[in-house]
């Protein structure tokens, strides 16, 4: 057995890192808890959720953006809205390029721009023309100043008149699953959707049965 793991002095640091890491889960644990109890209470009152719900059923053609971080969550609300929606398309840069959306842009189109801080200019600078081409832009964002709120026809600000920057993930991951919830609830022919993706999906072995 290797001795120095009986030296007191390494004992005792390592008493101390464990104590130090308990510490700091439990306070983490407490602030995401704090946080999400916020952002429940705002999401009940708040009717921005229910009027984006309503423009994004309402489309013809869906796009999702955000940059950096955002483009996870966007990533996350296009995956949970192309389940029961057709044309929901994510604008990865790449695949689906902003500039082939901005050439063809029609007054039934919306787009969910995802803007949190530090906000990028690349998803303003998509947006922006988008709005004037006339499309409709929906923003989720994390502040009532932030550089998108001027040209969106209706803006979710995660926690209201909040500090920018305060809301974790777990908060925003709750406000795109409440949007995407209110949207399928409100579409024609997401639950024959659902129902048939399921179906194609055990044809095809999609999922790995029996866990």
């Amino acid at each position: 057995m290797n001795d120095t793991l009986h030296r007191p002095g390494e004992r005792t640091e390592a008493g101390l890192q464990r104590r130090s890491a308990s510490l700091l889960k439990q306070r983490v644990l407490e602030h995401e808890d704090a946080n999400f109890a916020r952002t429940l209470a705002w999401a009940k009152e708040d009717p921005a959720l229910e009027r984006a719900a309503a423009l994004i059923v309402s489309a013809r053609r869906r796009f999702l953006i955000g940059a950096s971080t955002s483009f996870t969550y966007a990533s996350l609300l296009a995956a949970e809205l192309g389940a029961s929606l057709a044309n929901v398309t994510l604008v990865d840069g790449t695949i689906v390029r902003p500039l082939d959306v901005l050439s063809d842009v029609r007054s039934s189109d919306v787009m969910i721009a995802i803007s949190l801080q530090r906000y990028r200019r690349s998803t303003v600078d998509f947006a922006v023309p988008f709005a004037q081409a006339g499309g409709t832009l929906v923003l989720i964002t994390d502040a009532p100043d932030a550089p998108l709120v001027e040209h969106a026809s209706e803006s979710i600000v995660i926690g209201g008149q909040g500090e920018p920057g305060q809301n974790s993930p777990t908060a925003i991951s709750l406000v795109l699953h409440v949007l995407a919830m209110l949207t399928t609830a409100s579409a024609k022919g997401a639950a024959r959707r659902l129902i048939e993706r399921d179906r194609l999906a055990s044809t095809l072995g999609v999922y790995v049965e029996g866990q």
